[in-house]
């Protein structure tokens, strides 16, 4: 059986080999959405005014950001409506309160992976066949965020099964019902309820959505960005 390692990112000098980064609600789902959706690269942003900068540098990209719509950018982290993007071909800069910094934070990681429940299942395997031992990050609510937290477990359940590559038998249901019951969770669904600008009525639905897709998601330096891959 693998120790499960999830820590804060205080916590993470020296940097650990292998890092998987989560944020269920709602970065690395949006992310994954805009995968699906043919989007050429995912450059991860510590700040939204970074975002702006990089944005500004890439010709074609579209900046993307927590919170209520702003004039100066082009959409809001929310999967529900990234799913009605047209990001084909196009490079999304995103900059979220926790999911980004947290990975540009594990930035130096030799194996750096940005992880949600849609892509837990490609996630686990990756990492099964990478074969190390896998430090978690969960990133919202300063490490505490219990949607993260039983991300993260589930993707450790997932590895501990021998039959991982052949199509692990893991009954995901008690660790998306915590993530459904998590505080995020009902702070989101009573924002889209109360007609909170930048959340959609299907937010958290889009992201209990567990092995909607196929691919890992991996961060690497491309020149003075990261930039999140999808793998398959």
């Amino acid at each position: 059986m693998t120790t499960l390692s999830i820590q804060q990112l205080a916590n993470l000098e020296p940097r650990p080999p292998v890092v998987v980064v989560i944020d269920v609600l709602r970065a690395f789902t949006t992310a994954a959405v805009a995968f699906a959706g043919h989007a050429d690269g995912i450059v991860l942003a510590a700040s939204p005014d970074e975002a702006l900068r990089i944005r500004d540098r890439l010709p074609g990209a579209l900046a993307v950001k927590d919170g209520p719509p702003d004039p100066a950018f082009d959409a809001v982290n929310s999967p529900a409506e990234m799913d009605q993007l047209d990001v084909a071909g196009r490079t999304v800069v995103l900059a979220t309160t926790n999911g980004t910094v947290g990975a540009v934070a594990a930035d130096g990681a030799e194996l750096l992976v940005c992880a949600s429940f849609v892509v837990a299942g490609a996630t686990a395997a990756y990492l099964a066949r990478d074969g190390r031992p896998v430090t978690y990050v969960a990133t919202g609510e300063d490490g505490r965020a219990e949607e993260d937290i039983a991300c993260a477990e589930y993707l450790s359940a997932l590895l501990d099964s021998p039959a991982l590559l052949d199509g692990a038998e893991v009954d995901p249901a008690p660790y998306l019902r915590r993530a459904r019951r998590s505080g995020l969770a009902e702070r989101l669904t009573r924002g889209a309820r109360d007609g909170y600008p930048g959340i959609h009525a299907d937010d958290v639905y889009y992201c209990l959505a567990v092995d909607r897709y196929d691919f890992t998601m991996v961060a690497t330096r491309t020149g003075p960005d990261l930039v999140l891959r999808p793998l398959r």
